[in-house]
């Protein structure tokens, strides 16, 4: 009994040991004639092979993240399909091509610039490639007191075409406007500059109480308190108000509630200092007792510019903004559309 364990435990080794030397020379055949590889994959297409999974699929991720290092401005590389990877044994004879396979995720890639946008009145002026140059360009205008630093901003912008950009320098000689220099003709009695007259005007006081289609959407030129309203009557005026007033500190920046073109600009009688705005189709808008006026006659002005200030000049108890919305010549109530 003994001897026959014996017997087939010594045929158990050697079958092993047999198993083993095959096994070792089957594996040590595939290392000799084949190498561990990826076959990597583009939206279900083969398109070659890689050794190196890690540092590929890095490449490509950096690629995607700052693009091909050309250009500061990048902000993303959009690839729709990253490749797919599948580990293979390749014959050593058999070349991986990882630039190629780069170069196909560059080809199919769309690149997105970031740079930033200055806009007056959310027109686009400058382009420039950091939000620190932005912020310089911007804070150079304040300091200069460029006339339409109100309406200055900056629009982060992410394109897939790049803008030129400028220099701060240069883009501040494109944004700033001098303020407007007000031209003294003589001193009232409450000693307030007055404007010569320019333009035409109608001051006759025809009112309705309807409201008139005026066809554009007016903004409030300034805050403050109503303190006489539209058909009021009162022992400083003839005939009932034909306009409103908002009360507010002498030297408050007006602001024209639409775009126009200016018809009249200076001293008219009880209306003191005034800045009339046509709109088209008949439209105006009156700016009354003012104490500076910074546009004159024929300029084209922007909805939200700063077109005048707040005084007390001509038939006047107070600083405050004396507004006319008018259709043809008519007087109505302005808060039929602002305020």
């Amino acid at each position: 009994m003994l001897k026959k364990v014996l017997i087939h435990t010594k045929r158990g080794i050697k079958f092993i040991i047999l198993f083993v030397i095959a096994a070792f020379l089957i594996i040590g055949t595939i290392a000799f004639l084949y190498k561990p590889t990826y076959s990597v994959f583009i939206n279900g297409e083969q398109v070659g092979y890689t050794e190196d999974r890690a540092s590929l699929q890095h490449r490509i991720n950096d690629y995607v993240d700052n693009g091909d290092g050309t250009n500061s401005n990048v902000a993303f590389v959009q690839v729709d399909k990253m490749p797919e990877y599948k580990l293979c044994l390749l014959k050593k004879n058999i070349v991986t091509n990882d630039d190629e396979i780069f170069n196909k995720i560059k080809e199919s890639g769309v690149t997105y610039y970031r740079y930033y946008a200055i806009t007056d009145n959310q027109e686009e002026k400058a382009y420039v490639g950091t939000f620190e140059d932005a912020e310089n360009v911007v804070n150079s205008l304040k300091e200069k007191n460029s006339s339409n630093i109100e309406n200055v901003a900056i629009v982060e912008k992410y394109e897939t075409e790049m803008k030129d950009l400028v220099t701060s320098e240069e883009a501040i000689s494109k944004l700033y406007v001098e303020p407007p220099k007000p031209v003294v003709v003589a001193s009232t009695s409450r000693s307030a500059t007055k404007y010569a007259a320019t333009g035409t005007v109608n001051t006759k006081g025809t009112t309705s109480s309807a409201k008139a289609n005026i066809g554009i959407s007016l903004i409030r030129p300034i805050s403050g308190v109503i303190t006489s309203r539209f058909g009021a009557s009162s022992s400083i005026r003839r005939s009932s108000h034909t306009g409103l007033d908002i009360s507010a500190s002498a030297g408050t920046p007006i602001k024209a509630a639409a775009s126009g073109t200016v018809t009249f600009a200076g001293y008219k009688g009880s209306y003191g200092n005034m800045l009339v705005i046509s709109h088209g189709n008949g439209v105006q808008t009156y700016y009354c007792h003012c104490s500076k006026l910074y546009v004159g006659v024929g300029t084209e002005v922007s909805q939200g510019q700063t077109v005048a200030a707040v005084g007390s000049t001509g038939n006047s108890t107070g600083p405050h903004l004396h507004l006319e919305v008018r259709v043809n010549g008519v007087a109505y109530n302005p808060q039929n559309y602002v305020y």
